[in-house]
């Protein structure tokens, strides 16, 4: 019998797009399964509630849940490291590591080990989020010597929404970005229904696209040894490393 691969996924709890996205990425690996575990997120900024949301004392039930289920990895598909700073996601992963005894690793960790793999220091960044909020996330990037200027950003704070915005705009927003000849783009916000254009747009614009569900999952696939390969034409490039 073919060893059955669980994956765990901490989930924001008013996102939508995340798990049917999720799911259709491993639909095609057999003996693979996406399991999930919400804790309360409404909405995203920088004042003390919205950034309260993301402490770790919170986010450690949703994980231990996922423990109870005897998943091989777990991990938290939400970009906040990306306001918080990227010691937000190294230390969520080692409390959680420390109380459950299994891995884990997050959406911007993964995208992060993307773009050094790619050799990208341009990155171009596409986002639902505030003002203020864009700002922090390029803050955090030019910490590793990564340029995401070159963006764009729609002014959202309702993390629900978030859900609600349609590919014409995730289409005119990447095209927008790309057209700054960046060395890729990334879709971050794991509420976006955008990793199913990925393969759309790196045809389109002819670099490649990294969305925030999907790099948490290529993440994981990889370290449980995992060949991701077959998924590539149908959700990017990204698994085809």
């Amino acid at each position: 019998m073919s060893q059955r691969i669980k994956l765990g996924i901490l989930t924001p709890s008013s996102n939508t797009s995340l798990e049917p996205l999720s799911q259709a990425i491993v639909a095609d690996l057999p003996n693979v399964s996406v399991h999930f575990s919400r804790f309360t997120v409404l909405k995203i900024g920088l004042a003390d509630d919205a950034l309260a949301q993301f402490q770790n004392e919170k986010i450690m039930a949703a994980a231990q849940l996922l423990a109870d289920a005897e998943v091989d990895m777990i991990g938290w598909s939400g970009t906040s490291s990306g306001w918080l700073g990227f010691e937000a996601d190294d230390k969520l992963c080692a409390e959680i590591t420390a109380a459950t005894g299994i891995p884990a690793t997050t959406s911007v960790l993964a995208l992060n080990k993307a773009v050094k793999e790619f050799g990208v220091k341009e990155l171009g960044l596409v986002t639902p989020y505030t003002d203020d909020v864009q700002e922090a996330i390029v803050k955090t990037y030019k910490t590793i010597g990564m340029d995401c200027s070159k963006e764009r950003h729609l002014g959202i704070s309702k993390n629900s929404t978030f859900a609600t915005i349609d590919e014409p705009t995730l289409d005119g927003m990447v095209a927008d970005v790309a057209s700054k000849k960046v060395q890729a783009i990334t879709t971050f916000c794991t509420n976006l229904r955008a990793a199913q254009r990925v393969a759309h747009w790196e045809k389109e614009h002819g670099i490649p696209v990294f969305d925030t569900v999907t790099t948490v999952l290529w993440e994981m696939l990889r370290e449980l040894k995992v060949d991701t390969k077959p998924l590539a034409p149908t959700w990017g490039m990204l698994l085809a490393k």
